[in-house]
């Protein structure tokens, strides 16, 4: 059966660590600010598309067939997976939502992201059913 899972988190709580050791292949968000050295350059101004790209990259890796794929994105809010439920659907795929704990390490993650965005974030967090 092929596979879609999601990793949901606060930033540094290791869900693309975790994806990159259980998938055959790790999508994020975040590889849309990463340039071909490897370096980090977030621009909040292309957040939609970013997120707009890891979903096409997504369905491409659909296309090929991938048996286990790993999205690793914050999804705070329950909407924010809507659409890749929809592709899952769409294109054979099970569907999981997994949910990677922070655990009071708020400066240790590698996108420099500030203590009280995170903690903003913590506190829209969506625990869905």
């Amino acid at each position: 059966m092929k596979e879609l899972i999601l990793f949901r988190g606060l930033p540094g709580a290791g869900k693309s660590t975790l994806a990159s050791v259980l998938c055959d292949v790790c999508l994020s968000a975040d590889d849309f600010f990463t340039d071909a050295e490897g370096a980090y350059h977030y621009d909040k101004t292309q957040i939609k598309a970013a997120h707009e790209n890891c979903l096409w990259r997504t369905k491409a890796e659909m296309s090929r067939c991938v048996e286990r794929i790993g999205v690793a994105n914050t999804f705070t809010e329950s909407w924010e997976m809507e659409p890749y439920f929809r592709l899952a659907s769409a294109e054979g795929y099970r569907i999981h939502a997994v949910i990677v704990e922070t655990r009071g390490h708020y400066q240790q993650n590698i996108h420099g992201t500030p203590c009280e965005v995170i903690r903003n974030m913590e506190n829209r967090f969506q625990i869905s059913l």
